[in-house]
Formats: structure tokens, C-alpha cells, sequence
């Protein structure tokens, strides 16, 4: 298996492919600890060397620390990418002592002496603070606790104001793909202006862009997890399940011509856009392993390049900046998120 490898940084590499840890944090069925472990091992050996996780993510920081530990020759040619994402309530009194109390916790959780890259959250924009918050993670960076820096969900405006206050932001995470372009509308030309890149979750859409769901009735109830409910919403921004019906047709279409999956094709087509660096599967188990390497050997030509501009050039949504829809606590992306992980 030939898995492509980007620097994301000087002297810092990542597999293009990366391990989510989401799917570990117990929201999508019940984990099996060992299994999860041993699946661990089984990506480093297929090249997918790069964890996601999150101090939110129930249980994943400990776990990955757990494989770290039963596969030590493994270990040491994994990338940890984690984030630090304060609750929604203390958002007002997030200090030195906090930050640095979260970042040690994630410390020892992994079992590392230093993380590879600290991906930072604001949940409100509103909440004065974020800038000092994000100079706090760069003492720790200084003070050898973080290799890198990066941004989770920020939209440019906030994004620009870390880069300008001095934060070494080397990456910035958002959602992308076939359905949601959102990071078109200005992110893209930052990050190329700024020597940011993009790290993309959402690429297949929690797996509605999949074989799975080409001709099949839209959904109006019993959705399984709230990552289907998730981007049954952003289906619904696209234009519904119509224009999405003809999406996967046509994805389908030029999967069958290469031989591939449609879910090859979706992640494919988002990391051969610019300024993208790499795309996270949010994988629970090894089931689609052999499908990722699909993924490097597959080359899209400029016919399949322009089938896709077809059916996604004019639709009518997702409008606004990265995670502008999801920030309205109100609104319907808005009221599925959980705020207070980290209490919890």
C-alpha cells in the first residue's frame, strides 16, 4: 500500500491520509479498546501514520496513549495531531493556568512529552479572549509542549487576527467537500497567501458519499448518529436530495471508469485541491483500508474534472465562510453541536 506523504511544515511530514479519532468517542456505537488498538497498528503498517484526536473526544486521547504503549516500534512513526477546544461557558475565563492545564492533560493522556500539533477552537467569536488564548498555546510551543500550531474551524477574519497578533498557525482544519465549498470562499486564497494548509474532515460526508445511499430514498427519519444528521444538513444546503441524487451519479460514473469507489473519487477530488494538505476518514475499524490506498494511485483527468463542476458549479449552498452556519446556536447545524465536552 503506497499512502502519499505532504510537509506540512519544515521538517514536519504527515501521511495525506489521516486516522480520525471522532468515530472513537463512543457517538457512533460501542468501541471495542483492544480492537481499536490493533486497528491502530494496522494503519502505521498501511502508511496512515497521522492521528486526529481531540481533548473533547471521549476516551481517544487515552486511547491512542494505550497503542502508543502496546505497540512501541509503532509509536515512534505516528504524527498526533490533537486540538484544544475550551467549553462554551468558560470561554470568559480561559487564562495561563487553563490553557496549560488542558495541554498537559493531553499530554498525558497520549503518553507523549511533546504533541505534534495543537489544533485550537473558539466556540464564540463574541467571547473576548481568543487571540491571548491562542498566544498562550505559542508559550507552550516555545516552552517545547507543542511542535506545531494550527486552527480548527476558524474563518478567515479570526484567522487573520491569529496570524497578524504572531501565532504560528501552520494549518487550519475544516470541513470540505463535494457538497460543501465553503472553503472556496476565501479560505483557499488566505491559506495560499499566508503558507497555510488546509486539513479536511467531512470529505465523504459521513458516508452519504458512498455507494450506500446512489438511488436510494432520501432519509426523513432515523438517522443513526449525529454525524448522519450532520451533513444530512449540508446535502440539504447543496440543494437536496435531487441535485444530491445527481452528484453521486455522476461521482458513480467516473468511479466505474476508474475502477474505484465513489468514496475513492470523493476524497480524491478534495485533495487535489489547492492549498489542501491532507483529508481525514473517520474510520472505526479497518474495514476500508484497502479503499484508501485507492486513493494516492487514483488520477482524475480533465473530464472528470469538469463532470464534477457540472453538478456542484450551481448549487445553492452551503453559503458564508468556514463554520459560519454551524456558530448560529440557533440554527438548525447549530443546535446539534455539544458545547461542554471537555466538562463532561
Amino acid at each position: 500500500m503506497t499512502v502519499e506523504r505532504t510537509q506540512l511544515a519544515p521538517g514536519y511530514d504527515i501521511s495525506r491520509i489521516i486516522k480520525g479519532g471522532w468515530h472513537l468517542a463512543g457517538d457512533h456505537g460501542a468501541i471495542d479498546r483492544d480492537q481499536a488498538q490493533r486497528d491502530m497498528a494496522d494503519f502505521v503498517e498501511a502508511g496512515i501514520t497521522t492521528f486526529d484526536c481531540a481533548d473533547i473526544y471521549t476516551g481517544v486521547e487515552e486511547l491512542i496513549g494505550a497503542f502508543r504503549r502496546a505497540y512501541p516500534s509503532h509509536a515512534g512513526r505516528v504524527q498526533i495531531h490533537t486540538k484544544f477546544v475550551p467549553d462554551l461557558p468558560d470561554l470568559p475565563s480561559v487564562d495561563r493556568r487553563y490553557v496549560e492545564r488542558i495541554v498537559d492533560r493531553s499530554l498525558t493522556r497520549l503518553g507523549v512529552e511533546r504533541i505534534d500539533l495543537v489544533q485550537f477552537h473558539w466556540w464564540d467569536y463574541a467571547a473576548p479572549g481568543y487571540v491571548e488564548t491562542a498566544l498562550e498555546l505559542e508559550r507552550l510551543r516555545r516552552a517545547g509542549k507543542i511542535r506545531h500550531i494550527g486552527a480548527t474551524n476558524f474563518d478567515v477574519p479570526h484567522l487573520r487576527a491569529l496570524v497578524d497578533a504572531g501565532v504560528p498557525i501552520i494549518s487550519n482544519q475544516t470541513q470540505y467537500s463535494l457538497i460543501d465549498r465553503r472553503a472556496q470562499n476565501g479560505m483557499v486564497d488566505y491559506c495560499a497567501a499566508h503558507g497555510l494548509q488546509l486539513l479536511c474532515y467531512g470529505t465523504v460526508s459521513g458516508g452519504f458519499l458512498s455507494e450506500r445511499w446512489l438511488g436510494r430514498p432520501e432519509p426523513d427519519r432515523g438517522l443513526t448518529n449525529r454525524s448522519l444528521i450532520k451533513y444530512k444538513l449540508i446535502i440539504d444546503d447543496f440543494g437536496g436530495w435531487a441535485p444530491f441524487q445527481r452528484l453521486l451519479e455522476t461521482v458513480g460514473e467516473i468511479a466505474k471508469k476508474h475502477g474505484v469507489d465513489i468514496a475513492t473519487v470523493a476524497s480524491r477530488a478534495i485533495l487535489d485541491e489547492r492549498e489542501v494538505a491532507a483529508t481525514i476518514v473517520g474510520a472505526t475499524n479497518t474495514t476500508y483500508l484497502a479503499s484508501h490506498a485507492q486513493v494516492a494511485s487514483l488520477a482524475l483527468d480533465d473530464a472528470d474534472r469538469a463532470a464534477l463542476a457540472a453538478v456542484t458549479q450551481h448549487r445553492p449552498g452551503p453559503l458564508g465562510d468556514i463554520y459560519t452556519l454551524e456558530r448560529d446556536r440557533d440554527g438548525p447545524h447549530g443546535r446539534i453541536m455539544k458545547y461542554e465536552l471537555n466538562s463532561m
